[in-house]
Formats: C-alpha cells, structure tokens, sequence
C-alpha cells in the first residue's frame, strides 16, 4: 500500500473517533436534558475532548496539507477554520456549566452539523483509500 492509501486509511480511522466523540457529545446532550446528568459532570467530560478533538482535525488537515490532497483539505477547510476561531482567536471552546442550558441547542445544532461532516467525510476518505488501492493494483 502506497502513501496515498496509508493516509486515507489513517483518514478513515481518524474520521471513524471523530464521529464517535459527536456521537458521544450528542449523548450527553441528550442526558443533561432528561436531567440524567447535572452540568458540572457534563462540561467536566465534555471540555477534556474539546481540545484533542480539534487537534485531531487540524492534524488530520496537515497531513492533507503535506500530502497535496488539495480535494480533501478544501472540504475539510470550513471546519478548520471555524475550530481555529473558536479556539484560537475567540476562546469559546469550553462548556461553562453556568452557561450551559441556555446554550444547549445551540451546542446540540453543532454537534449534529459536526456528525454529519465527519460522516460524509468517512465515506469520501473510504472511498479515497479503495480508489488508491485499486489505482496501485494495476
């Protein structure tokens, strides 16, 4: 398996914990609404995966970067610029419990925006990896 196989395996991958920790956000969500959760525990939790989750884009973004897979990091541009100013420049990435429930469908919105992106993103880097695998085969 070549270069352009490995990276869209380890983007398939990447893209499958991705959807994961939306799946989990909208979880929580979901729990603090039907009062199975109070909100300090929920933003304890959530704020820990804030951070590595972006981190994870924005790692997965270089290697697009460094690989020339313009294609790739063209769709994945919109979200790592919105993560780089919820981060970088505004610093509004963390969950305040205080804040929280006025916020709430605010947050669930972008959980499930993001679940869909990473979604859509898993079958455009599976199919990305089953196109250089064939392309090498031949």
């Amino acid at each position: 398996m070549g270069g352009e196989g490995w990276l869209f395996l380890f983007a398939v991958l990447m893209a499958a914990a991705l959807l994961f920790t939306s799946v989990f956000f909208i979880i929580m969500f979901s729990d603090l609404e039907c009062d199975y959760m109070n909100p300090i525990d929920l933003c304890n939790k959530l704020n820990q995966f804030v951070v590595p989750e972006n981190l994870a884009h924005a790692f997965l973004c270089l290697l697009f970067l460094l690989s020339f897979q313009w294609t790739a990091l063209l769709i994945n541009a919109p979200l790592l610029a919105y993560n780089v100013n919820k981060v970088v420049i505004t610093k509004t990435h963390t969950f305040d419990a205080t804040e929280i429930f006025r916020t709430l469908p605010q947050h669930k919105k972008e959980s499930f925006i993001r679940l869909g992106f990473y979604l859509l993103s898993f079958f455009y880097y599976l199919y990305r990896m089953i196109v250089a695998l064939i392309s090498e085969s031949e």
